[in-house]
């Protein structure tokens, strides 16, 4: 504890006398500096009242940087403008919303294709209700999804097939009309109705699934027997993953097919076209997948 002497007092009205002297000398300070910034803007002000052309050039100089900043706000951030209904647009859904069986397939198909399984999940919902509902596997349906176009929504052929199910959209037009247009060959669901529509008239034409297949991809006679096989082999494969069985992602390698002999002597037969319409088209003695 400090003594209570005249040395501490001393010290105490010294310390006290400092203190209020540098208060005073701050207050001094500011006063002077704020009478100072105010003659600064009051010659500024005459300045400029009497001067039109400095006027005009510092309006011009504070209205070009005003926008400036506003334009830098603006596009940092113009792709965060909220829009609550982009929601609505978007082609997905959760997998664990789908059925067992279905939610397997999604997952499968996510691996092997590279595929998100989301939008996945409303093509596989689709492909089994609209299976179920024309009495067609919705295995094979997704099958020739995934050989046509690998799920790549926005795929072309070189013979102008589009979409999913690689529907040669300008032989289909009139399949498009009630979805507003041909534009709507690159909508995923749209696209995925047209093509079963297609697939499901083949293979009633054809009178079975694999002859439905040849005409589907546009192939006649022996022609197109790679593609159903392909197909074939996919559809097997995802019917087994729906019932829980397991199934590798690789596919197995397949030996080659024997070379047949043409009949007639060594001499090709051509058959004649075919008056119908496969899912690419008209069809013709070739694959066009």
């Amino acid at each position: 504890m400090i003594a209570n002497t005249p040395a501490t007092h001393s010290l105490y009205a010294s310390t006290r006398t400092w203190v209020q002297a540098s208060i005073r000398f701050v207050m001094d300070i500011t006063h002077n500096s704020i009478a100072l910034v105010g003659l600064a803007i009051a010659a500024i002000t005459i300045v400029l009242v009497t001067r039109d052309d400095l006027r005009d050039a510092v309006e011009h100089r504070v209205l070009t940087l005003l926008l400036e900043r506003q334009e830098a706000k603006t596009d940092n951030t113009l792709l965060l403008i909220n829009e609550p209904q982009a929601i609505d647009r978007v082609t997905a859904a959760q997998p664990s919303e789908l059925p067992k069986p279905q939610a397997k397939v999604a997952f499968w198909l996510s691996r092997k294709y590279r595929v998100a399984p989301e939008p996945l999940s409303v093509l596989i919902a689709e492909a089994f209700a609209l299976g179920e509902r024309i009495k067609l596997d919705p295995t094979l349906i997704l099958a020739v999804m995934a050989i046509e176009s690998r799920f790549n929504p926005f795929s072309q052929s070189p013979y102008g097939a589009q979409g999913l199910m690689q529907v040669l959209t300008r032989v289909h037009t009139d399949k498009y009309e009630g979805f507003g247009g041909t534009l709507a060959a690159f909508d995923p669901v749209s696209n995925l109705r047209v093509g079963v529509q297609v697939l499901h008239d083949c293979i009633k034409r054809a009178g079975s699934v694999e002859g439905g297949l040849r005409l589907y991809v546009g192939a006649v006679s022996v022609d197109g027997g790679d593609y159903v096989t392909k197909v074939m082999a996919e559809h097997i494969r995802l019917r087994d993953v729906a019932l829980g069985k397991m199934v590798s992602v690789q596919e197995p390698r397949m030996s080659p097919s024997p070379v047949r002999t043409p009949p007639n002597n060594g001499i090709p037969l051509v058959p004649a076209p075919i008056e119908a319409e496969s899912a690419h088209g008209p069809l013709t003695t070739e694959s066009t997948s």
